[in-house]
């Protein structure tokens, strides 16, 4: 009998009944897998794929960028995990089905191998330094191919005894010796009914599968099924109490790309992150608990995840508080990230104390946040501002000025401060809530007609903010007005969920623009 085949002797009935069990939830979880992407038209290994940063990632990331190089791919893996699963499963040519499971796994572990600095933005579970779930298995099945398990409980086992007893009456042919009653002269090659129970020992365990899985099947049609009434009896019977349904555009519905624009020598997406909504500025109006409510969504795992998110789907930018640079930092970090900051510098109102601690953060550009700008000509300190920017410029960086107020630009150009770009809001203010002549939360660009017209004027380029007056203007409207009337950039707060739309409507917004009021400065 050759070393592969013989079955292990010395271990004890318990030790070969785990090992056979260990060696069943392993092609369980494989199985299942494949099943699970099979029942999937959408599944596509990309996302994963895309994810990948160590040494192999070159090759992972052309697989992504050629579907056909992608769909031969993704059925490899379905149709893999299936087998492996069916070969771990009943114990057939088990050591090949470890083995293939083996690397299958490393392929997994190689594409997004959790090492410091090499964090995926895809959800997991847990948390994981070095060692995985992957490696967990990976290990598991090369404990399993040195006990071929096949031999104690599987179609292996049935294999052999069949392989044993044709070799031995091929022998008492050749020799031309009687029959030998194989059950009293050689019990080892007997095909016994414990011999056939035992090849088929993982069967209940199969159906219990099959069970299981046909359950989850009819609870996730029903599930579909009930919602789908749910839906459409909310159509028919909608009140105001009603829960209210949402469709948000995912990764796979991503449509085109965005174009890019320059300011100074950093290259910026037309479109890019602001990050009150990050921060917690949610400018709700009188809504006062919605800056706690988004602040507490905006956990540092979420954030990542949006940066991410955003990254893949081509924004390169963010603009933010200096507050936030902790956050930024560790994305870089941890998550390999490569999302530029922008920086208000709106740090204790002070512009030049935000600017130190916006370089030293590694900001990629900054400039004199709206504010701190507005009171700054307001109290005729516009000395302040152009220091501000000397500072920066002196740090080799892109300097800008912030203004909410119309009459700041105005000011700064009399005094003839000139910025490298300018940070100015826009939006219509036909929105019901918009009241300019009462003093609260509610309107940021009270004359967008002036502005306009004084910002087509001038030749820096122009980073139009408040697009959407904090939430009351829809995406489409903000962002098509923003474009046309002059603005090379705008800085939109997006929740995760908006950011593949909003994408999407720029990019074809930007590609249908026939005419602006003022060419394009950037």
């Amino acid at each position: 009998m050759s070393r592969k085949n013989r079955m292990p002797t010395d271990l004890s009935t318990v030790q070969k009944a785990f090992l056979v069990l260990l060696r069943t939830v392993i092609g369980w979880h494989f199985l299942y897998e494949g099943i699970v992407k099979v029942m999937d038209p959408k599944w596509s290994s990309a996302s994963y794929l895309s994810e990948s940063k160590w040494i192999f990632s070159g090759l992972f990331h052309w697989m992504v960028s050629h579907p056909a190089v992608l769909k031969v791919v993704d059925l490899a893996n379905i149709w893999g995990l299936i087998f492996i699963g069916l070969g771990l499963f009943f114990g057939f040519l088990t050591q090949i089905a470890c083995f293939s499971g083996i690397l299958l796994l490393l392929l997994y572990y190689i594409a997004i191998p959790p090492l410091v600095g090499l964090g995926a933005g895809l959800f997991t579970e847990g948390n994981y330094l070095v060692v995985d779930k992957n490696l967990v298995e990976m290990l598991a099945l090369c404990v399993l191919m040195l006990f071929p398990t096949g031999h104690i409980a599987g179609l292996d086992r049935m294999v052999f005894f069949i392989r044993a007893h044709r070799t031995r009456n091929a022998k008492e042919k050749k020799t031309k010796s009687k029959p030998v009653d194989a059950s009293i002269s050689d019990p080892s090659v007997s095909m016994r009914r414990r011999e056939i129970l035992s090849s088929l020992a993982t069967m209940p365990i199969f159906g219990a599968f099959a069970f299981a899985v046909l359950k989850k099947k009819a609870w996730d049609s029903w599930e579909e099924r009930h919602l789908a009434a749910a839906v459409r009896e909310e159509t028919q019977t909608m009140t105001g109490a009603t829960i209210k349904t949402f469709q948000f555009a995912s990764l796979k519905d991503l449509k085109g790309k965005l174009p890019y624009g320059k300011i100074g020598n950093l290259k910026i997406t037309r479109l890019f992150l602001g990050g009150n909504l990050i921060g917690g500025w949610a400018h709700a109006r009188d809504l006062i608990y919605v800056s706690k409510l988004i602040k507490a969504y905006h956990n540092d795992r979420k954030v990542f995840d949006t940066f991410r998110l955003a990254e893949r789907c081509g924004i390169n930018t963010i603009l933010t508080n200096p507050q936030l640079a902790r956050v930024i930092n560790e994305y870089w970090r941890k998550e390999a990230g490569t999302i530029q900051f922008i920086s208000d510098c709106g740090y204790k109102g002070d512009a030049i104390t935000g600017a130190k601690v916006s370089i030293d953060a590694g900001a990629h550009a900054c400039y004199i946040q709206g504010e701190i700008s507005d009171r700054l000509v307001r109290e005729n300190k516009l000395d302040t501002l152009q220091q501000a920017l000397d500072f920066i410029r002196q740090n080799k960086l892109p300097a800008g000025i912030g203004a909410h107020r119309l009459e700041t630009v105005q000011a700064c150009v009399r005094r003839r401060i000139e910025p490298d770009f300018w940070v100015k809001t826009l939006h219509r203010t036909n929105y019901w809530s918009a009241a300019p002549k009462i003093e609260k939360d509610n309107i940021w660009c009270t004359n967008p007609e002036e502005t306009i017209a004084f910002m087509g004027r001038l030749k820096q380029p122009w980073i139009a903010f408040k697009v959407l007056a904090a939430g009351a203007i829809e995406p489409k409207e903000g962002f098509k007005f923003a474009f046309e009337n002059g603005a090379d950039f705008i800085c939109v707060g997006m929740y995760d969920f908006q950011i593949v739309e909003d994408v999407n409507f720029t990019s074809d917004i930007l590609s249908k623009i026939d005419t602006r009021n003022r060419p394009w400065f950037a």
